[in-house]
């Protein structure tokens, strides 16, 4: 993911295992990243972070 900051708009959103994408924020990078921290791990697993130009899972965003 390119080097953003923390205020740039996202979407997080919760890719469950029957394919279906459940938005829980539409906010700041910021905001997303507090939301995803307070999920189970069970639910982090399934977590993507969306910009206008990248997606990246947010277990794989946090780990670098």
């Amino acid at each position: 993911m390119r080097t953003i900051s923390d205020d740039v708009a996202v979407r997080l959103y919760h890719l469950g295992d029957d394919g279906a994408a459940a938005t829980l924020v539409y906010g700041t990078l910021g905001e997303a990243l507090a939301l995803a921290a307070a999920q189970t791990d069970d639910v982090q697993d399934g977590l993507f972070l969306q910009t206008s130009n990248d997606v990246i899972s947010y277990l794989d965003y946090i780990e670098g």
